[in-house]
């Protein structure tokens, strides 16, 4: 039975498995989307996700500078706690959690092993809005229907049919 083990091992040991989830955070600041396998995704995003939260919560310097440490005990590297803290931050303040997507690739070729890109929910220029834009506000409104169809076919252009063309 396995009874309160919430955990994905990834088959490695403790040391091994926080390296691994460190490069692997390290990499997703830098690049802000990354391709591994989904196992590694998923444990990656329950790994990265509390970091960010600690980003947001910084009111005085002290407790900047304590989160700071927090954050680089977990990822040991300057470069990339200076990107979540500068860069990342300021993006998701408004986000209340779910700062990344998981997207299944399909499966491998060597070895048939499923794949993942996991990216951070902000930086994406496809998804949403643009890097350098804010979201509005959504508005919220009723309404009793959409364009009446008579409406529409008064507004849409006019032109010349195929038989009009033959006829000339």
């Amino acid at each position: 039975m396995r009874h309160g083990d919430k955990i994905n091992n990834l088959g490695r040991t403790q040391a091994h498995r926080k390296a691994l989830l460190s490069n692997l955070a390290i990499q997703l600041i830098r690049h802000k989307r990354i391709v591994t396998t989904l196992a590694k995704a998923r444990s990656l995003r329950t790994y990265i996700e509390p970091l960010i939260t600690k980003t947001k919560k910084t009111e005085t310097k002290e407790q900047i500078m304590h989160q700071h440490r927090v954050v680089f005990s977990y990822l040991q590297d300057k470069e990339a706690v200076k990107e979540l803290f500068t860069v990342v931050a300021p993006k998701v303040a408004s986000r209340p959690g779910g700062y990344t997507r998981i997207l299944k690739l399909g499966a491998r070729v060597g070895d048939n092993a499923e794949r993942a890109m996991i990216e951070l929910v902000d930086f994406n220029e496809i998804y949403g809005k643009g890097i350098g834009e804010t979201a509005a506000p959504a508005k919220k409104t009723r309404r009793s229907g959409g364009k009446k169809k008579a409406d529409a076919v008064e507004t849409a252009p006019v032109t010349e049919s195929s038989e009009d063309k033959a006829a000339e």
